[in-house]
């Protein structure tokens, strides 16, 4: 008989089935002390205190099992929720209070996180992690004078030689953005260096280039508000705080009612933090200038908007800025979250959150985010509180037109592009007669260019039937041509054409679904009105009549036009073979859809990428004498950047190619040195290994890539230069004011190309300044070169 024990088979079940039910036991509550971590500052039944002092019991008994976890979810918190610092900083004194060790290992982990993340270039994670260890010492985690000294090791930083001046500006700016958290504290027990700090950061100020500054307003003047420099304006701010003895109104200090616990605990020193020298891969955060729309004048009765050199303003705009950080990417979200702000009921929130969108908006160089993504949010705000943010909203598109004279020519752009998008979700609705004084204005004046484009952008948006109502009979000369084809081998006179029956060949041809050799037969005959010692590569007449009679038979919608292009992309490529030809195209096309605007930008988006016309084409043409009358226009410039950033994609793709190739064949090189490879992955990964012929072809066409692009950017600033000049030494000569609304656009277009591709431009910053920007040049043009270099300087 077997002596057993009953059940014994199942030992090893029983076991595993124990430890997992263990590991999920465990897991689970993990997931809840996160859930209570993440969720502490919630709007609660019980007060903050409480719920504090709650979870520093629960979190002190999970210690011995959970530390890492506890640590990891702590740092995690104080650099992703920065709006709740002062939450997690009291939580953090807490534990220190009941566990000493727990609170130094917790000083070391977030010292390692703010170093890692300066090596890492995450600079607003730096600069939260920085504030969280400063609020430390506040809840007496950490000792004002080691904290002192950090902040003394980062104003050495900034005031290295021979570094980047976007470096030493963001050590200073950390700072200063750091000491509305502490710099009571650090003024009650270290007023001596606390002011040798507060010199040291002036000196600094004082002897600070600001060259960009000029090229990142949103508007050329100071009046009403002004357009202040982002450390200027915090100094102003910071001086301000200083004078009101460091008392600040708006950031809660959750710590102050366990001031009698806190004060018990011992504090802990921070080591000795050097930060990361500088290394030329860094890129750092580019200056900017605070943008200014309201004061408290503009704001009915009600709470007092704070004067733009209280820190209470610079605190309130940081928030607003980290919601739409957070929820840009769902606008419901994002309104809710921002009309649920915390200090909603001390401050006017929607002239503030209006505000604070603008400043998104017209951020330069670039926006954050797509531009379409403010004007989705600020729809949805106007849906969820249709009482004041409609009016709010309104109100501050008045301010910004009667402002648009002295507005930064992007900007500008922007507006139109976000009023346009507002009207077509609301109707179209608006008090046009408002500003009927644009009426008398010159059409290249700023306030009835706006309108006017506006219209077109709205007629991108609707059809044009709608748009004709949408303004009144006064206003009629802002109503846009009816985009439709001119085709002049069908209007009155074509009989005197020479290309007319080889047109209406043409048409039969291709409605009779022809291949593109007979459509090359038919053009055959053509002549050519180019004299015989011109280069006869290419017969403009030959392209006349091909361009012109296919966009038209494809003219119904854009599907129909790019089916005609694919068709007979060999005939183009026949055609186009020479830059001069490829003129041509574009000439006969803007010939044919000058009422279009958008129907242009879409095929020459589409020739572009079929390679019909190249870059360089589309660049000259821009510039060419036939279309000067367009040269103010919006569309035109959209054709330019577009040019330019496919250009720009595609360097940035062989780059990436390249780059790849190189670590896969690394890989492969040193992966053959390992005899014990396993041979079926070898065998996958020898499919996969370029070879280095491959890999020298790519950089052969990357290379080849980059001296296009260099070439584009050389044409377009050169012919750039070309017309500037004139025109300034035209004026010059004749003793007229050079300040036309024609240059005040023409040097704005120069800037905008400058800054929207900063990126690609500043690699051929050098050979621009050997070929082109030269000390000769007109300083007005030299100007917005020198503003440019200055940004990443």
């Amino acid at each position: 008989m077997s002596r057993r024990r009953p059940h014994e088979d199942d030992d090893g079940y029983e076991r595993a089935y124990r430890k997992r039910r263990r590991v999920s036991e465990n897991q689970e509550i993990e997931d809840r002390l996160e859930s209570l971590i993440l969720r502490v500052g919630e709007k609660s039944t019980s007060s903050l205190e409480s719920n504090l002092e709650g979870l520093a019991s629960v979190l002190e008994a999970d210690l011995s099992t959970f530390r890492a976890k506890i640590l990891r979810i702590l740092t995690e918190c104080a650099i992703r929720m920065p709006e709740k610092c002062t939450i997690y900083t009291t939580l953090v004194g807490l534990l220190n209070a009941k566990n000493f060790n727990f609170g130094g290992e917790f000083v070391e982990y977030m010292v390692k996180t703010f170093k890692e993340s300066l090596k890492t270039c995450k600079w607003d994670a730096s600069r939260y992690a920085l504030r969280f260890l400063a609020d430390l010492v506040n809840c007496h985690v950490i000792s004002a004078t080691s904290l002192i000294q950090l902040l003394d090791n980062m104003i050495d930083t900034a005031n290295e030689d021979n570094v980047p001046q976007v470096r030493r500006d963001w050590y200073v700016f950390a700072i200063l953005s750091t000491l509305p958290w502490v710099g009571r504290e650090l003024y009650e027990k270290k007023e001596k260096s606390l002011e040798h700090l507060m010199v040291q950061i002036e000196v600094f100020l004082n002897k600070r280039s600001k060259k960009h500054h000029n090229a990142l307003r949103v508007w050329a003047v100071d009046v009403p508000h002004p357009q202040e420099e982002y450390l200027d304006c915090l100094w102003a701010q910071v001086r301000k705080l200083r004078q009101d003895n460091w008392a600040e109104k708006h950031i809660p200090r959750p710590y102050l009612a366990f001031d009698s616990i806190l004060c018990e605990a011992l504090q802990h020193n921070l080591p000795s933090i050097i930060p990361p020298p500088h290394h030329d891969s860094y890129q750092y955060p580019m200056p900017w200038v605070v943008f200014r729309l309201f004061d408290y004048t503009d704001c009915p009765e009600g709470p007092i908007l704070p004067g733009a050199h209280s820190v209470e303003r610079f605190l309130i705009e940081e928030h607003l800025h980290s919601i739409i950080e957070l929820y840009h990417l769902e606008r419901k979200d994002c309104a809710a979250h921002l009309l649920n702000f915390p200090y909603k009921l001390k401050i006017p929130l929607e002239y503030c959150i209006v505000e604070v969108i603008f400043a998104e908006l017209f951020h330069m160089p670039t926006p954050r985010y797509l531009e379409i993504a403010y004007g989705a949010i600020l729809i949805e705000l106007c849906k969820l509180q249709p009482s004041t943010m409609p009016q709010v909203l309104a109100q501050a598109t008045e301010m910004l037109f009667m402002r648009i004279d002295t507005m930064n020519v992007s900007c500008f752009d922007r507006f139109v592009n976000w009023f346009s998008y507002h009207l077509s979700n609301f109707q179209f609705r608006w008090s046009w007669e408002d500003w009927d004084s644009c009426l008398l204005l010159d059409e290249d004046h700023p306030k009835p260019k706006f309108i006017r484009e506006t219209m077109l952008k709205c007629l991108r948006l609707s059809y044009y039937q709608r748009i004709r109502e949408i303004l009144p009979e006064s206003f009629g000369k802002f109503i846009p041509e009816k985009p439709e084809p001119e085709y002049k081998y069908a209007q009155e006179g074509a009989a005197s054409l020479p290309g007319t029956s080889s047109a209406h060949q043409l048409v039969v041809s291709i409605r009779q679904k022809c291949t593109p050799e007979e459509v090359l037969a038919v053009l055959k005959d053509l002549p050519n009105p180019r004299s015989d010692d011109e280069d006869g590569r290419f017969n403009p007449l030959k392209i006349d009549v091909f361009v012109q009679t296919l966009l038209n038979l494809g003219s119904k919608s854009f599907s129909h036009s790019f089916a005609a292009i694919s068709k007979f992309h060999y005939v183009f490529k026949i055609l186009a073979e020479s830059e001069e030809a490829q003129i041509c195209v574009l000439r006969n096309m803007f010939e044919l859809w000058h009422k279009h605007q958008q129907m242009m930008i879409v095929l020459i988006d589409k020739m572009l990428k079929t390679q019909i016309v190249e870059c360089s084409a589309v660049a000259n043409w821009i510039f060419s004498k036939e279309i000067s009358s367009e040269f103010t226009k919006m569309y035109l410039w959209e054709i330019l950047h577009l040019t330019i950033k496919k250009m720009n994609k595609h360097v940035i793709k062989l780059g990436a190619e390249l780059t790849d190739s190189r670590e896969k064949l690394a890989r492969a090189e040193s992966s053959d040195s390992d005899s014990e490879e396993d041979e079926s992955k070898k065998k996958g990964d020898d499919l996969e290994k370029p070879t280095e012929e491959m890999v020298e072809r790519m950089e052969e066409k990357l290379e080849a890539a980059q001296a296009d692009q260099k070439n584009l950017f050389l044409i377009i600033f050169q012919r750039f230069i070309m017309i500037l000049s004139e025109h300034l030494v035209r004026c010059d000569t004749d003793g007229k004011d050079y300040g036309t609304h024609w240059y005040k656009w023409t040097i704005g277009r120069l800037q905008q190309v400058f800054l929207a591709h900063h990126e690609q431009v500043q690699k051929y910053s050098s050979t621009l300044e050997t070929l082109l920007f030269t000390q000769d040049l007109d300083h007005h043009i030299l100007e917005i070169f020198q503003q440019f270099v200055s940004l990443r300087a």
